[in-house]
């Protein structure tokens, strides 16, 4: 068979192959001058001035037919039989072998690339990047905190800052058993004992990592599936940050109040949350920041709570003194009144309704306190409590993508969801991100 007729024949495979897996790009002829484009079953072709077109692949063809009878009708049945036989069974992407790829690669100069290999390849470089950089990580493995210092040596060092326990710096050198790191805003020396780092560090660095999701768009819908046809399980406004369960191509899973769910990657930007060390300076300024709020709260409090009323059938809030409680049992009190009234994507209203950040915001605004109408920037508010058993009353508890009030004994009260309005709840019934304390 002469070299016309199988390029024609490795054309005609490439046009019937469904290619979903391959991309094929623009061919260069050798003096990279592209003269021709032509699209042939949403495969672009780009010929270059050496390459040769299907037109005249057909017309060599059709010569070689009328200067060979009995050879021309025997090519001529074969191509006939194999277009036949492509039109009958298509082969899928996944089907196409390496050989046939070659083939047609070299009959019609195309550049075919295995796009889903690519993919793949691409997808596990970015996974050994990630543990190339949890290996120059040194992660703290401590029952409460190992300090700082701005030399190798507990005697002459002083401390500078404290790098919590699951708390994470960058590995700079090793000194006689001490590692040299970067924290936030502390760069200073670590006992080794107190550290792992290397490859000791990779799988310790994915538990103690969170991965976030930070929503971009106004109101971001969260769907039962990775696709746009599949049923919204939820509405989570900009800004709030959601914890990622797994990363899919062009979707995460996420956590929400209704369960878990999907939203497009288009919509949010993804990072991976580590805790820092703290410099002595900023552990100061923290707890003077601290100190200054609470006594402003409690000032506001003591001042007296502002009523609210509705000519609504809901649950009307009430004054509330805090005369013989404290104030963060106060505010759970408070809190509790408004179980049963309604759950309301974006509201604020503790009668007529709220969504979760909007009751607990409104819930504080009573006390005299301003909270961001956000379950993310709630996160940040208020000084840090260390988990769910050192909570007290009246602290917020932040979940993935939802907030609530701590009231005691082990349950919170939270606008939960359009079906379930405020409710009481237990406040182990989904991981906790942070424990907030305002009083």
């Amino acid at each position: 068979m002469s070299k016309a007729r199988m390029q024609l024949i490795a054309m005609a495979i490439t046009a019937a192959v469904t290619f979903s897996g391959y991309s094929v790009d623009a061919i260069a002829a050798s003096n990279k001058k592209v003269t021709t484009v032509m699209p042939q079953a949403g495969i672009t072709y780009a010929m270059g001035n050496n390459q040769v077109s299907v037109s005249n692949l057909q017309q060599s063809v059709d010569e070689d037919n009328e200067n060979n009878t009995g050879a021309g009708n025997k090519a001529s049945s074969d191509i006939v039989e194999s277009s036949d036989a492509i039109k009958d069974v298509t082969p899928s992407a996944s089907t196409v072998t390496d050989k046939v790829l070659s083939d047609i690669q070299n009959a019609t100069g195309a550049i075919i690339k295995n796009t889903a290999k690519n993919a793949e390849a691409a997808s596990e470089d970015a996974s050994r990047s990630e543990e190339e950089r949890f290996k120059s990580l040194v992660i703290a493995k401590v029952y409460d905190y190992v300090n700082v210092r701005d030399l190798p040596s507990e005697q002459d060092g002083k401390i500078i800052g404290k790098l919590y326990d699951k708390s994470v710096g960058t590995f700079i050198e090793e000194t006689d058993g001490w590692y040299k790191i970067k924290s936030g805003s502390v760069e200073g020396y670590v006992k080794a004992e107190y550290c792992v780092t290397g490859d000791d560090a990779v799988e310790l660095a994915k538990e103690v990592g969170t991965r976030i999701a930070t929503v971009t768009t106004t109101t971001l819908k969260v769907r039962s599936g990775p696709g746009l046809d599949e049923t919204v399980l939820g509405l989570v406004p900009i800004e709030d940050e959601l914890v990622v369960v797994e990363e899919l191509d062009g979707w995460v899973k996420v956590n929400i109040e209704e369960g878990d769910g999907y939203v497009s990657t288009d919509y949010v930007t993804l990072s991976t949350e580590f805790v820092e060390a703290e410099s002595k300076e900023e552990e100061e300024a923290r707890l003077a920041k601290e100190k200054a709020a609470r006594e402003a709260a409690q000032k506001a409090a003591k001042s007296g709570t502002s009523k609210s009323s509705s000519s609504s059938n809901y649950n009307s809030a009430q004054t509330y003194t805090t005369q013989s409680s404290s104030i963060g049992s106060a505010v759970a009190q408070f809190a509790l009144q408004f179980v049963g009234n309604p759950y309301v994507y974006g509201g604020t209203s503790l009668t007529n309704g709220a969504d979760c950040s909007g009751f607990v915001m409104s819930v504080y605004n009573n006390f005299g306190v301003s909270l961001p109408h956000s379950s993310g920037a709630d996160r940040s508010v208020g000084a840090a409590v260390d988990g769910l058993a050192n909570a007290q009353p009246g602290d917020i508890i932040c979940y993935s993508g939802h907030v609530a009030i701590y009231i005691g004994n082990g349950q919170i009260v939270h606008a939960s969801t359009a079906k379930t309005g405020i409710k009481v709840s237990d406040a182990s019934y989904r991981s906790i991100l942070a424990v907030r304390r305002i009083f």
